[in-house]
């Protein structure tokens, strides 16, 4: 028996809107691992769930799903 992490077709990591202070929200199937406001600060946050290609999976849409805005900004629009 598997557990359900949400439809099978999401990527697991998700880069969620910029907030009005700038910085955007990273979560991992729903589990948030904190604001980035940077690609570093994202490629970190990965890194710390052991994920050690980090840096390579920012630009697989099949891993990193970036919501709202354009990817690798950061600031509030």
């Amino acid at each position: 028996m598997s557990a359900h992490h949400g439809p099978a077709s999401a990527p697991p990591v998700t880069v969620h809107p910029p907030v009005g202070t700038g910085g955007r929200r990273v979560t991992v199937r729903g589990e948030i691992l904190g604001l980035a406001h940077s690609d570093a600060d994202v490629v970190a946050f990965l890194r710390d769930t052991g994920l050690p290609d980090a840096e390579e999976l920012l630009d697989d849409p099949a891993r990193v799903q970036w919501r709202g805005g354009h990817a690798h900004r950061y600031e509030a629009a």
